[in-house]
Formats: structure tokens, sequence, C-alpha cells
């Protein structure tokens, strides 16, 4: 029927909001961000499966949002499930020359203001020392003190390999494709972070000689997440509304406090600009 309507009428044939995601997450699947793509394609697909592009309005848009919201979703979120119906729309506009009108043009919704949050050295002790009693994560309190001491995020770090390690010059490398910005970067080892790696290199030697891995299982595997083990440390530090991506806002915190130059931290964190710093 879509083949005659275009033959006949010069219509266009539609297209489903299943055949765009799907085809759209294919076409960008080495994106850094493709597994939150995926989650909030999830989202977008439990309102859209089976419709027709051209058939969403702007009234279906302003639903979708209203029924996130109901479902207790904050503004980030929803933005980004938004963002990401926007991208596929324009790519598809774009790559595959198909006329398709973008319903989420205009609807992102206005964000509070970042969270920062980070510990003071005590806390920061504290929480080692409780990382230290977790006997099923026992990488933990070494990824703790090599968080405070580089600044890197936790994908960074739990994607470390030992050949980035340079421990005679005293830096960490960082090639484009480990980091958020996808810009390279090297950061100093100090004091805090050798011993962080050093314990960890005792480790390897011991269990697992042959893994790539700085944090890896006793088994020599990657680890992929600390979530669990941290929030039960945090718990047993009493430490209340912190995640492990405010360490890197603590390592931020401490250097400015020291009086290291804001570009200086900057460049550290990796982060675009001195205004993010």
């Amino acid at each position: 029927l879509d083949a005659y309507r275009a033959r006949q009428w010069g219509e266009a044939p539609d297209l489903t909001f299943d055949e765009l995601m799907l085809a759209y997450l294919k076409a960008t699947e080495s994106k850094r961000s493709h597994g939150r793509d995926v989650v909030s394609a999830k989202a977008l697909y439990r309102h859209f499966k089976g419709r027709g592009m051209r058939s969403i309005t702007a009234g279906d848009m302003r639903a979708y949002i209203a029924r996130r919201q109901a479902d207790g979703v904050g503004p980030a979120t929803i933005n980004r499930e938004l963002s990401l119906l926007s991208a596929a729309v324009n790519y598809a506009v774009r790559e595959w020359d198909c006329d398709l009108p973008n319903p989420a043009t205009g609807r992102k919704l206005r964000e509070p203001e970042g969270r920062v949050r980070w510990l003071t050295r005590e806390e920061a002790a504290a929480l080692i020392r409780a990382a230290e009693t977790l006997g099923k994560a026992p990488h933990l309190a070494d990824f703790i003190r090599l968080a405070l001491a580089t600044g890197c995020r936790s994908g960074e770090l739990l994607g470390l390999e030992w050949r980035r390690v340079d421990l005679s010059a005293g830096l960490i490398h960082l090639d484009g494709q480990h980091t958020k910005s996808g810009k390279r970067r090297s950061i100093p080892i100090n004091a805090d972070a050798r011993d962080a790696l050093v314990s960890r290199a005792r480790v390897r030697a011991q269990h697992h000689p042959g893994s790539p891995w700085v944090f890896a299982t006793l088994r020599g595997e990657r680890i992929g997440s600390l979530k669990t083990s941290f929030a039960s440390a945090c718990r047993l530090a009493g430490i209340t509304n912190f995640r492990i991506h405010d360490l890197r806002h603590t390592c931020a915190a401490w250097l400015v406090s020291a009086g290291v130059p804001l570009p200086d931290v900057r460049d550290l964190l990796g982060h675009s600009s001195v205004t993010m710093t």
C-alpha cells in the first residue's frame, strides 16, 4: 500500500517508530553513549511502539512527558529520551533522505542546577576504612584512593589497562577512546595514586598476572560496576547523599582549596572549559 501510494500520489511511505529507532541504534552502535541510548529507546518504545512517525503530534509528546513525570522520572532523564528521538529523526532526514517532521523539537524541560557533593579528608578516610572491610570487593579501597587522587571518571578507571600506566614517568595515559570528551590526556601519579596502583599490582602478580586490567576480579576479569559495594561502604562509613562520581568532585574541590589554578584543574579532569570546572 505504501509503495502504491508513493507511486500514484507521490506520497513518501511512513516510517514507524520501531523502524526508525532500530535503524538509528544500529547505525550509531559505536557511539560512546550507545548503552544509554538503548535505555532511553526502551522508555520511548513503551509509548510509541508501532506508531507511524508522521502520526506523532505535539500532543503526543506532551502526553509522553506528562506520563514520564507521573512515573517520577526527572527532567534530565526525560530530556535524554527526547534528545534521542530528535537525533534519530534528524539522522534519518540527513542520512536517509527521509521527509519526516521532528516532534521532539523545542520540548526540552528545564533542569535543576547540577548537583555538587564532595567529602572532607576525614570523611574520605572513613570511607576508605569502610571499603577495606568489604571482603567481597577487595578492589574498592584502591579504587577510591585512585579516584580521589586523579579525579578520573569511574569508567576511565574501570577501563584502565596496565599498559597505560607508567609508574616510572609517574603518568596515567588516557587516549581519546577512553575519555568522555574524546580527547587524550595524561594524569600525574601522586603518592596516594602510586600506593593504590602498587597495591593493585601486587594483587595482579598473586592472582592474575596476565590480566590487562588495573581493576580486575581475582580471576582477572574486568570489573563492570562498583555501585553495590560502594553504597555498602558509604553506609558503613555513615556517609549519605554520595555517589561514585562525587569522588571526582572531591578531587576537584581539594585541588581548588589547595590553591591549584582552575586551568590546571580543568586539564587534569579533562573538562572542555574552565566554566565547567
